[in-house]
């Protein structure tokens, strides 16, 4: 029983700590399904610049779970909010992370 009370205790701290850095970036006010969008196309993107697809998006661990039609409320929203941005040179269903978040 104290393993799991240390246990709860560890993830406790990381949890409080995770909620300061979203705050500190400026993310706390995304709901959870906007963060793991948001999260996944970062991890897609690799680097600053770099189109990442909504397919590739839709495909990653983090909202594979997700029910489409949240998963595009989700990326609407991102979009309004200028997290991502729609890429240049394609029809539709490509976006680029936000430069100034891009590499953080």
């Amino acid at each position: 029983m104290n393993k799991s009370l240390g246990k709860l205790s560890v993830l406790f701290e990381l949890r409080s700590m995770l909620r300061e850095m979203e705050h500190e970036v400026g993310l706390d006010t995304l709901t959870s399904m906007e963060m793991d969008v948001f999260l996944a196309a970062h991890a897609l993107s690799g680097s600053a610049g770099e189109v990442v697809s909504s397919d590739e998006i839709r495909k990653h661990d983090l909202t594979a779970g997700i029910a489409q039609a949240s998963y595009h409320r989700a990326l609407r929203s991102l979009l309004t909010l200028g997290l991502l941005e729609k890429a240049e040179g394609y029809k539709s269903k490509h976006y680029l992370v936000r430069d100034d978040l891009a590499g953080s």
